[in-house]
């Protein structure tokens, strides 16, 4: 978790898509997106909920997934097109 989740995908403009997010381990991990319009800023546990948001693309996106301090585990994420 020390590098969390620094992404920037490849989606097609004007479509919707599903971003799943889980962590799995201890503490927490906050979730933001750039533009903060692309999606909503969440803090997840990490306690094995699946975490879903509804991201569209409008323009490039990037997804940052940081762990909070004292978090230790791992991350897994999939965004499907909807």
């Amino acid at each position: 978790m020390t590098d969390g989740i620094h992404t920037e995908p490849s989606l097609s403009e004007g479509r919707t898509y599903r971003l799943n997010l889980v962590c799995v381990g201890t503490g927490r991990v906050q979730l933001a997106f750039t533009p903060t319009s692309a999606g909503t800023e969440t803090e997840v546990p990490c306690d094995r909920s699946v975490v879903q948001q509804r991201i569209t693309a409008h323009e490039p996106i990037r997804i940052d997934v940081d762990g909070t301090k004292g978090s230790t585990g791992v991350i897994a994420w999939q965004i499907d097109a909807i």
